[in-house]
């Protein structure tokens, strides 16, 4: 196992996680949380993350053909509330930046359906699952493959 695939520093680690809580717990519905950690991990390619996500989704009572056809949400009809587009939108649109800023149009989408503060948990959360996913796939982490 080269260096690469070593636990990030313990101090990172650690401020991420407390992120990574605290964002959670502010948004609430753990489903949800773990439908925008796997489709910011889709999108940034991150195995090591999407492996993880789908487990913890999973273990939230997720099921496999939601998980299965997450990548493709927008034609995927009602098999996704109103909210949990609106959030797969934003997550969408905070991730994948080279468009510029995030479409006000997405923002007020996700504002409909989210008070500010749990906006702001879920603004959180997708910044802080890219953080994560930039670690991993810069250490080059498989699945499953984190050691101390």
């Amino acid at each position: 196992m080269t260096a690469r695939t070593r636990l990030l520093d313990r101090e990172v680690g650690q401020a991420l996680s407390a992120l990574s809580a605290a964002a959670r717990k502010g948004l609430g519905d753990p489903v949800l949380a773990e439908l925008v950690m796997v489709r910011a991990s889709q999108l940034n390619h991150c195995a090591f993350c999407l492996d993880m996500h789908h487990a913890l989704a999973r273990g939230n009572g997720e099921g496999e053909q939601r998980l299965g056809l997450l990548a493709a949400w927008e034609e995927a009809g009602d098999l996704y509330d109103a909210r949990e587009r609106a959030a797969l939108a934003l997550t969408e649109a905070v991730t994948v930046l080279t468009g510029g800023f995030v479409p006000d149009t997405v923002y007020e989408r996700a504002a409909a359906h989210f008070g500010d503060g749990e906006l702001a948990h879920l603004v959180g959360l997708i910044t802080v699952i890219n953080s994560w996913n930039r670690l991993m796939v810069g250490r080059r982490v498989p699945p499953g493959g984190c050691t101390p």
